[in-house]
């Protein structure tokens, strides 16, 4: 979880559209107001991460996510596709994990391998790289959950709907998603392999 952002970053992929939702209702359907407070709580967020120590680059990234969600709802005057810039990023997620697994790259191992500074050792090993794999539809499930949310919330402009969604769909979604992850990595492992630190390279 410490990998993924921990909860610093739930509250970035939260609060902004939160903050849409409440300023779009609370204006009248104002998507220029709504706007206006999202891109100015998620520059406050940015400035209290920075003053936190967290990269530039990182939080540069999260920043502009919301400001190009509320230009495109003042572009198309369609207050849900604030959410648009989301939709996209997990559907292209879901995309991207599902063709790891496919090249026999699973991201899941990647992450995880970087993190124990295993670097491509857990490769070669053919048992721990199927449980990677397993694991790993885990989180092409989490993005397809997102979007059979998201798309009829966004198909039908409900704001404040989508602002609740996000909220119960990122952190609790991703808890669940690593605690998923993990048993299906321990059901797939043998009990006589050494485990995910000791890649058992043939």
């Amino acid at each position: 979880m410490h990998l993924l952002g921990g909860r610093a970053s739930a509250v970035d992929a939260s609060v902004p559209p939160v903050a849409f939702g409440l300023g779009w209702l609370l204006a009248g359907k104002s998507i220029a107001i709504g706007g206006l407070v999202a891109v100015t709580v998620g520059a406050l967020i940015g400035l209290w991460r920075l003053y936190r120590g967290a990269r530039p680059l990182a939080v540069l990234v999260s920043l502009l996510g919301v400001m190009l969600g509320a230009v495109i709802a003042l572009r198309t005057g369609y207050a849900a596709d604030f959410f648009l810039v989301r939709l996209v990023t997990n559907a292209a997620s879901a995309l991207a994990w599902m063709v790891s697994i496919a090249v026999r790259w699973p991201l899941l191992g990647v992450i995880v391998g970087t993190l124990l500074g295993q670097r491509t050792r857990w490769r070669r090993d053919p048992v721990l790289l199927r449980a990677y794999a397993r694991a790993s539809w885990v989180w092409v499930g989490q993005y397809a959950v997102r979007l059979v949310v998201f798309i009829p919330l966004w198909a039908a402009n409900a704001v404040v709907a989508l602002s609740i969604a996000q909220v119960a769909l990122t952190w609790p979604l991703v808890a669940a998603c690593v605690a998923v992850s993990w048993w299906v990595l321990r059901a797939v492992l043998p009990d006589d392999h050494p485990g995910m630190r000791r890649p058992r390279v043939e």
